[in-house]
C-alpha cells in the first residue's frame, strides 16, 4: 500500500501565501506523477496543478502565475507554493500520487486532504 499525507493548510488573509507539502510512502517502486486537487463546498474536485517525474508541470488557468508546484523525487514529496491567495481558493486540498508498487502493479493514492481558508 501507498500512503499519501498532506500538511500545511490553514487560514490566511487575501493576498497572503501558504505552502502545502505532500509525502508519499510505502510500497513505492516509482512515481510517475503527483498532483494537487481541490474541492470547495458544493463543487466538484478539480485539478490545481500536477508534476511528472521529469518535471513537466500543468496548472489550472485560475492559479497560473500565483501557484507553483515542485517536487523532490528522492523524498517522494511534492509541494504547492500558493501566493496572492484569493477567497475563491478556499477549499480542501488533496494530494494524489500515481505510480508503480513494483514492475507490474500500479497504484493511485489520495491523501486525506488539508483545509485552506482565505478570508479576512
Amino acid at each position: 500500500q501507498v500512503q499519501v499525507v498532506e500538511s500545511g493548510g490553514g487560514l490566511v488573509q487575501p493576498g497572503g501565501s501558504l505552502k502545502l507539502s505532500c509525502a508519499a510512502s510505502g510500497r513505492i517502486f516509482s512515481i510517475d506523477a503527483m498532483g494537487w486537487y481541490r474541492q470547495a463546498p458544493g463543487k466538484e474536485r478539480e485539478l490545481v496543478a500536477s508534476i511528472t517525474s521529469g518535471g513537466s508541470t500543468n496548472y489550472a488557468d485560475s492559479v497560473k502565475g500565483r501557484f507553483t508546484i515542485s517536487r523532490d523525487n528522492a523524498k517522494n514529496t511534492v509541494y504547492l507554493q500558493m501566493n496572492n491567495l484569493k477567497p475563491e481558493d478556499t477549499a480542501v486540498y488533496y494530494c494524489n500520487a500515481d505510480g508503480w508498487s513494483n514492475r507490474w502493479r500500479k497504484f493511485g493514492s489520495w491523501g486525506q486532504g488539508t483545509q485552506v481558508t482565505v478570508s479576512s
